[in-house]
């Protein structure tokens, strides 16, 4: 019997438009009414989650930040795993010296620096340059969908965040050069204090060492007193696979790369055929 549920939302409980379908939506409220904990996993802020399901009537426990945060339904902060400040510092010196995108998922903001948009667009322009046949279009998509996160803060540089009594969550730097995002991810696996992981094909996040969604989830079912044996859990990409390989059942999205696919127990549809729908279903 399964009585937590734990889904992605990027790539799997989001469409192709980055909207939750009714289908979706109502598999989850036939979860709840049937008594089983759903739970939202996610890279994305707890504060961006709660705007996707404001209209929704829906409130779940929410791991954010790639398991850097947990919050109650009502939205409290349950459990937060910060990276180290003066890390941080670090990490965001360096990204701003090799002219990245990046963006700081913090307490209340999701910073960002002003200059952000124009290095992408400067990104884009060389990409389609050097390739004719990349399509524009899917390169602007990406762009449009990092940017359609609800609660940015613009700032000049990470320096204006040195003396900010904030928590660092998770850093996420943003690349159209793959040669670009192997530098970075070849520098900071390095790094003791971090874990790396890759939600997309564009960007590699940073964490705490101790913060990861499978981790999140083990401290979830603590508190709820629910065996992993009876957890199930959803996803799409490499910042799922600990929680995937955590959870008694696991799923992979069929939008999913090969490789986890390669870590579940099976593969439901994908995220434009309402595959979290089709899972949960499944199990109730």
């Amino acid at each position: 019997m399964v009585n937590l549920i734990a889904v992605d939302l990027d790539g799997t409980l989001l469409n192709e438009r980055n909207e939750i379908s009714k289908t979706n939506l109502e598999s989850i409220k036939s979860a709840q009414a049937n008594g089983v904990e759903v739970v939202i996993a996610t890279g994305r802020a707890h504060f961006d989650v709660q705007s996707i399901f404001e209209t929704t009537g829906i409130n779940t426990w929410i791991i954010g930040a790639n398991g850097a945060t947990i919050h109650r339904p009502n939205g409290e902060l349950f459990h937060s795993t910060s990276i180290n400040k003066n890390d941080a510092i670090d990490v965001l010196r360096w990204l701003e010296q090799e002219n990245f995108y990046y963006e700081i998922l913090s307490n209340q903001s999701i910073f960002t620096p002003k200059k952000g948009r124009d290095l992408l667009a400067v990104e884009i322009d060389k990409v389609i340059s050097a390739n004719k046949e990349v399509s524009i279009d899917d390169l602007q998509a990406a762009v449009n969908k990092q940017f359609s996160q609800y609660g940015f803060s613009v700032i000049d540089s990470y320096q204006d965040l040195i003396d900010y009594d904030i928590d660092f969550y998770n850093v996420l730097a943003f690349s159209f050069h793959q040669e670009k995002l192997q530098k970075g991810w070849a520098h900071f696996e390095q790094f003791e204090g971090l874990s790396i992981v890759k939600s997309a094909q564009n960007n590699f996040e940073l964490e705490h060492k101790n913060a990861s969604k499978g981790n999140a989830l083990k401290m979830l079912t603590n508190k709820l007193n629910v065996d992993l044996t009876n957890t199930a859990a959803v996803g799409d990409s490499f910042n799922d696979i600990s929680m995937l390989k955590l959870a008694g059942r696991s799923a992979a999205m069929g939008n999913a790369p090969k490789e986890i696919q390669d870590y579940c127990n099976e593969i439901t549809l994908s995220n434009t055929e309402d595959g979290v729908a089709h899972f949960i279903y499944s199990l109730i």
